[in-house]
């Protein structure tokens, strides 16, 4: 399922009424479209997946109602030294025509090489209706960090996999997320397929998890991150997006998925740190569907109660920890009102 929501007016509204954030916090980036995942690079530089703002189309129905709207304003942008450039540009976005709730570029991680992901939030055969840079919706890339203008390398077809295997057994729907290095390879959440896949360096495509429909609703995992041998994956939970019915679980290769925490709300993204904790990002603290949807970063510590960094994130978009910090894109639906926060952990 797509993680989205379908009115920017309605961002705009929470944006002047979401409460004061309860930790002190600095915004590091702003006038993104549609930020998603991120992370620093090798280069010391904070790198961000902007989906984009769709564009002239061709149009589809919308997943909420309305249309989405293809177009190439979807790019990948680098912050160092205070200053953003976005690096690669004419990447793929669909979103409403206002340009808000886009997909496109959806995650970035690295290790040594930069990886990056590109969602596409239905049938692999609407592809086949897009221009040719909608092909490239639904992969996976690599590239060169710290080049002026780095070239991305598609290393595997994400979207083809779920077409072809469909490793949940539902509705054939592929929504790439989440990306992370791992043993011998890297794992990526496919958010439509209900699935977590391995990849190998050569491009050869594995399920490492399955998470089943759960009472009536997608499981629709989206983050993920790695520690000590296992993934931890965060569950959106797909509509009508319950308040409280969100996980994280632990997998690990060969072995079914394990509850870590749950009692959770939307997660859109997950990170570990070194000495194991677990900060889950939630979208929207009282689900998708209330009023004015506020997020929050909390703090998952095993046998305690989370603990809440802060709250009244607008629909935040990923979450990457640094030197004590966390780094989280807010206001990730939106179209030039984009921004990336720092928040002392």
């Amino acid at each position: 399922m797509r993680v989205l929501v379908a009115s920017a007016v309605a961002l705009a509204a929470a944006l002047a009424s979401t409460p004061a954030m309860a930790a002190p916090t600095t915004v590091v980036a702003q006038g993104l479209n549609n930020p998603r995942g991120l992370a620093f690079g090798p280069d010391g530089a904070l790198y961000v997946a902007e989906a984009g703002e769709g564009g002239a189309g061709p149009c589809f129905p919308g997943p909420e109602g309305g249309e989405s709207c293809f177009g190439t304003t979807g790019a990948l942008a680098r912050i160092k030294n205070g200053t953003l450039t976005r690096v690669v540009t004419g990447l793929p976005s669909l979103a409403a025509p206002d340009g808000s709730s886009a997909i496109g570029p959806s995650d970035v991680s690295f290790l040594g090489l930069g990886f990056l992901t590109t969602g596409l939030g239905a049938n692999p055969d609407l592809r086949a209706q897009l221009p040719a840079a909608g092909k490239q919706l639904g992969s996976l890339y690599t590239f060169v960090p710290g080049s002026a203008t780095p070239t991305l390398k598609r290393v595997a077809d994400v979207s083809a996999y779920e077409k072809a295997h469909n490793p949940d057994g539902g509705e054939t729907d592929s929504n790439p997320q989440s990306v992370v290095p791992g043993p011998g390879g890297l794992a990526v959440t496919d958010a439509g397929g209900n699935s977590l896949l391995g990849v190998s360096a050569a491009g050869a495509i594995t399920t490492l998890a399955v998470f089943p429909e759960r009472d009536g609703f997608q499981a629709v995992p989206t983050g993920v991150a790695y520690h000590q041998g296992a993934y931890y994956v965060g569950q959106l939970t797909g509509f009508p997006f319950p308040k409280g019915a969100a996980r994280v679980y632990l997998v690990v290769p060969g072995r079914q998925p394990q509850i870590v925490a749950q009692g959770l709300t939307n997660l859109i993204d997950v990170a570990v740190a070194p000495d194991g904790t677990i900060y889950a990002l939630e979208i929207a603290h009282e689900g998708l569907l209330s009023p004015v949807p506020s997020g929050r970063l909390l703090k998952i510590r095993p046998g305690r109660s989370p603990v809440t960094i802060v709250g009244g994130l607008v629909l935040p978009g990923g979450l990457a920890l640094h030197n004590g910090y966390a780094y989280i894109s807010d206001c990730g639906v939106c179209a030039g009102g984009g921004r990336i926060v720092r928040v002392p952990l």
